[in-house]
C-alpha cells in the first residue's frame, strides 16, 4: 500500500503566488524574480508531502495561472492572436488575461511587443466541472496543430527527481489533463466539426509527452480523465479504448484518474482500458466504490480517494474504512491512499488560524491537514502501534460535533419544521402583480438600472479595514458610509437613471457580508483558495445551523432611500449562491443548509419591505452552478434551489418587485426553473454574447420581464451609445419592449468612476433614444 497526492494548492502559504504574479504584472518585479518564488512554492509544497509520508510526488499540479492553460501551451493550442515566432510565458498570461488592463489586476502590456489591439481578447473563462475554480478553454482552430511548445513540465519533473532522491523512498508522478477531457473542454472557434476529428493528431502529441518523460526516468504519470463521471455520448465513450491502447505502447505506466462524482456506466469501459491504474473519488462516488473495488483487476493498482479534496471537515475514519478495508484485503500493495481530487480546492494551512473558534478549528482539516489523515489511514490498515489510538481519538472528534450545541440550534430545527405552513407561491399570478407594479412605480419604457455595487475606491476599503480593526468608532464609520452612499445616489440622480442602488460601500463580498451578521457562520483569516490566475477567495464555512439575529441591510437601504423620491433597490444574495460559495458543513443534506439560510433571507426581505424598499433584488449568480454532473440528478437540485429562492421572496406583497440577478449560465439547462423562481426580472450577462444567450428564454417564451446587460463590465472599455442600441433592439425582436429593462452585465464594484460614470451616461443616453424611437413606432 503507499500514500500519494493528486494534486496540492499552488498559491503558497501567504498567497506568495498572487502577490508575484501581480507584482509582474505591474513591471515592478523581473521574470526572473517571478520564477524564482514560483520554484520556492514548489519546493515547500514538495518538502511538506515528503514530510506527510507523501510516496509519489505529482508534478505539474502547480500552475503559474491555470493547469488547463498549461496543457495548452504544453501541446501548442495557441490561438492565432497571441501566436508569435517564440513560445514566451508572456503568451499564457496574455492568452489568460488579453492585452486590455482586466476587471481586478495591473495590465501586462509592459511585457508585451505590440500595442493593445481590441483583437487580442482573452480565452474564455469557465468554471472546473461543479467547482468554483476557473480555467482558461482551449481554442481550436481551422489551423490548429499540436506540438510541444512549453517545456515547463519537463523541467519541473527535473526539479523534482532531484528533490524526491534527497526526499528517500519518494517517486516522482507528472499530472496530465488527459487527452479526452483536453478536447471535450476545448471550444472550436474558426474551425467546424467534431473535436472527436482532432484526436488522432492530439494522441501523437501526448505519445510525444510521454517518451519524453520516460526518457527522463518518469515510471508513472496520472492522467486526469474528470469527464469520465458525466453520461457521456457513445462516441466520446468509444473513443477511451483507442486512445488508452495507443498511450499503453510508450512503456510509462498509466493511473486513469477520475473525480468528482462516480463512473456510473462508464466503468463498463474503464475496466477494460489498457492502463495500469485508475483512481476513483471515494466519496462523491461512494454508491459505485464496492462495485470497483470487486470489478477492477486486482493485479492493477487501485486508488482510494477517502479524503475530502473539496470540503475542509475532518474524515470520519469509520467510514472510509468500510470502503478501505476490502480494497486492502484484495489489492495489498496495489491499493494506494490519497484524497478524492487534487487538494487545489481547499486552504493550504489549518495551523496559521489563530482566530477560529477552538472547538470548531479541531473539527477541520485544510490541505496540509488531509495530508496527515491519508497517512493515518494508512497507518489503520496495515495495524501499527498507533492505530487503536488514532481511530479512538477521529471517533471521539467526530461524536463531538453530533452533539455540539454551538452547531446544532434546536429553534431553527423547530422552524424548519414548520416549512409545510408556508406558502412559496406568490398572491397573485405575475400578468396580475406586473399590472399593480406598473402602475405604481410609474417607470418608463426600458427603465435603466444597475445591478448593485458601484466602485470601491481604496478609501471606502480603508473605512472598512479601520472600522474593524478597531480604529474608527462605529458612529463614524456609520458616518461616512452614508457620506458614500449620499454620493451614489445623487451621481445616479444626475444620469437620471430609473431605479437606483445605494452601491453596496459597507460590503466586502457579497456573501462575506451576510455571513458575518448570520449565526453559523464563520470565517477564516488564511483560508485562500485560488479561483484563477492571481484571484484568490476566502470561502465562508458554513459550520451550524444559520439564523438571522437582526436586519441586516435595512438601515443602509432605508437610509438611501430617504435621499430620494425615485425607486431605491435593496440588494441581497441568495440562498443557493449563499450555499455554494462557501464550505458547506457536510453532516446534513446541502438542501436543509440552504432552506436554512432562505428563512433568514426572508425574513430580511420583509423588513426591507416594511421599510418602505419597493424593489427586492436577490442574485442567485451560482444557481446554474450547484447543477450536480450527471444530467440524472438535476431535477432534484433545481427543485430544492428553486424552492428556496421562493422561500425567501412569496411573503411579500404583490406590489413589492421581485428583482434576480444570473451572471453568465448556459440558460438552456435551467431555463425551466428560472421560470418557476418566479421573479418579476431577471436581469442576465448577455453583451458578451451579443444577445445570443437570450435566445434560451425567447425558446422558452419567457413570461416575466427581463434586463439583458447591454456593456460587459469586466472590460474598461466604455460602450457607445450605438453599441448598446444595437443590442437591445436586437432584444426587442423577440422580447416585448415592455418587458425589457436596460442595464449592465453586472455589479460595478471593480471599475472605476472614470469608467463607470460615461459608461452609464451612455447606457440611459441609449435608453432614452430607444423610448423616442418606440414613441414614433407606436404614434404612426
Amino acid at each position: 500500500m503507499k500514500i500519494h497526492n493528486l494534486g496540492y494548492p499552488r498559491i503558497g502559504g501567504q498567497r506568495e503566488l498572487k502577490l508575484a504574479l501581480e507584482a509582474y504584472w505591474s513591471d515592478s518585479q523581473s521574470l526572473e524574480e517571478l520564477q524564482a518564488q514560483a520554484a520556492e512554492i514548489r519546493y515547500q509544497n514538495y518538502q511538506t508531502q515528503i514530510t506527510a509520508g507523501v510516496q509519489w510526488l505529482p508534478v505539474n499540479d502547480f500552475a503559474l495561472y491555470d493547469q488547463v492553460l498549461n496543457m495548452s501551451t504544453l501541446l501548442g493550442v495557441i490561438p492565432s492572436r497571441f501566436r508569435q515566432d517564440n513560445y514566451t510565458l508572456d503568451v499564457s498570461f496574455r492568452m489568460a488575461r488579453g492585452r486590455a488592463p482586466s476587471d481586478d489586476q495591473p495590465c501586462c502590456s509592459g511585457h508585451s511587443q505590440s500595442a493593445t489591439s481590441k483583437a487580442d481578447y482573452a480565452c474564455d473563462m469557465k468554471k472546473w466541472f461543479d467547482t468554483n475554480y476557473h480555467y482558461i478553454v482551449p481554442e481550436f482552430e481551422t489551423d490548429t496543430t499540436f506540438a510541444i511548445t512549453d517545456t515547463r513540465l519537463f523541467d519541473e519533473v527535473s526539479e523534482a527527481l532531484i528533490i524526491a532522491k534527497d526526499g528517500g523512498d519518494v517517486g516522482v508522478k507528472p499530472v496530465l489533463i488527459g487527452p479526452l477531457t483536453y478536447l471535450y473542454l476545448g471550444q472550436n472557434k474558426s474551425r467546424t466539426g467534431s473535436r472527436l476529428d482532432l484526436l488522432d493528431e492530439l494522441v501523437e502529441s501526448y505519445i510525444d509527452v510521454l517518451q519524453r518523460l520516460a526518457q527522463q526516468g518518469v515510471e508513472w504519470v496520472q492522467i486526469d480523465e474528470p469527464i469520465l463521471v458525466l453520461e457521456l455520448e457513445q462516441d466520446w465513450q468509444q473513443a477511451f479504448t483507442k486512445v488508452y491502447e495507443k498511450l499503453s505502447s510508450v512503456g510509462v505506466n498509466c493511473l486513469l484518474t477520475t473525480y468528482f462524482e462516480s463512473l456510473g456506466s462508464n466503468l463498463a469501459i474503464v475496466k477494460e482500458l489498457a492502463v495500469q491504474g485508475l483512481h476513483i473519488d471515494g466519496l462523491r462516488g461512494a454508491s459505485q466504490v464496492h462495485q470497483v473495488i470487486d470489478s477492477w483487476p486486482a493485479e492493477k493498482v487501485l486508488s482510494l480517494g477517502l479524503i475530502d479534496g473539496r470540503n475542509i471537515w475532518q474524515a470520519d475514519y469509520q467510514i472510509a474504512l468500510l470502503k478501505a478495508l476490502p480494497a486492502h484485503e484484495k489489492f495489498a500493495e496495489n491499493l494506494w491512499l490519497t484524497t478524492s481530487c487534487s487538494l487545489l480546492h481547499v486552504p493550504v494551512d489549518l495551523n496559521v488560524e489563530k482566530g477560529l473558534d477552538v472547538e470548531l478549528k479541531s473539527y477541520l482539516a485544510f490541505a496540509r491537514q488531509k495530508l496527515d489523515e491519508i497517512a493515518d489511514l494508512a497507518k489503520i490498515l496495515q495495524g501499527g502501534k498507533d492505530a487503536d489510538t488514532i481511530l479512538v481519538a477521529n471517533s471521539k472528534k467526530i461524536q463531538s460535533r453530533k452533539e455540539s450545541t454551538a452547531i446544532h440550534n434546536s429553534q431553527v430545527q423547530k422552524r424548519l419544521n414548520r416549512l409545510a405552513e408556508i406558502d412559496l407561491n406568490r398572491h397573485q399570478k405575475f400578468a396580475d402583480r406586473i399590472q399593480l407594479q406598473t402602475a405604481k412605480f410609474k417607470l418608463p419604457l426600458f427603465p435603466t438600472t444597475s445591478i448593485g455595487s458601484f466602485p470601491q475606491t481604496s478609501e471606502i476599503r480603508q473605512t472598512r479595514r479601520d472600522f474593524k480593526q478597531g480604529r474608527l468608532s462605529a458612529s463614524d464609520y456609520q458616518r461616512r458610509m452614508q457620506t458614500e452612499i449620499e454620493f451614489v445616489v445623487r451621481k445616479q440622480e444626475s444620469l437620471d437613471m430609473d431605479v437606483l442602488v445605494h452601491g453596496e460601500p459597507e460590503r466586502n463580498d457579497m456573501v462575506e457580508y451576510f455571513g458575518e451578521q448570520l449565526n453559523g457562520y464563520a470565517f477564516t483569516q488564511f483560508g485562500w483558495v485560488q479561483s484563477y490566475g492571481s484571484r484568490c477567495v476566502k470561502p465562508p464555512i458554513i459550520y451550524g445551523d444559520v439564523s438571522r439575529e437582526a436586519p441586516m441591510t435595512v438601515a443602509w437601504s432605508a437610509y438611501a432611500q430617504s435621499l430620494t423620491d425615485k425607486i431605491m433597490k435593496g440588494m441581497l444574495s441568495g440562498p443557493v449562491t449563499m450555499l455554494q460559495w462557501s464550505f458547506v458543513r457536510d453532516d446534513q443534506p446541502r438542501s436543509e443548509t440552504c432552506q436554512q439560510i432562505a428563512l433568514a433571507l426572508r425574513d430580511e426581505v420583509l423588513d426591507l419591505e416594511s421599510a418602505g424598499i419597493r424593489i427586492i433584488q436577490i442574485d442567485e449568480a451560482a444557481l446554474r452552478e450547484g447543477l450536480p454532473l450527471k444530467k440524472s440528478g438535476w431535477q432534484a437540485y433545481l427543485t430544492w434551489a428553486v424552492d428556496a429562492f421562493r422561500l425567501t421572496t412569496s411573503g411579500v406583497a404583490d406590489t413589492t418587485q421581485i428583482h434576480t440577478h444570473m451572471c453568465y449560465s448556459e440558460f438552456n439547462d435551467i431555463i425551466e426553473a428560472v421560470a418557476k423562481m418566479d421573479a418579476d426580472v431577471i436581469t442576465i450577462e448577455t453583451s458578451k454574447s451579443q444577445m445570443k444567450l437570450l435566445q434560451a428564454f425567447v425558446d422558452f417564451e419567457y413570461p416575466n420581464q427581463i434586463g439583458p446587460g447591454v456593456y460587459d463590465i469586466h472590460s474598461p472599455n466604455i460602450p457607445e451609445v450605438a453599441q448598446m442600441v444595437e443590442l437591445i433592439e436586437k432584444a426587442t425582436e423577440n422580447i416585448p419592449a415592455e418587458h425589457l429593462w436596460v442595464n449592465p452585465d453586472c455589479g460595478l464594484k471593480t471599475r472605476g468612476w472614470q469608467e463607470t460614470e460615461p459608461a452609464l451616461r451612455n447606457m440611459v443616453a441609449a435608453a432614452k433614444q430607444l423610448r423616442e424611437r418606440w414613441s414614433m413606432k407606436t404614434s404612426v
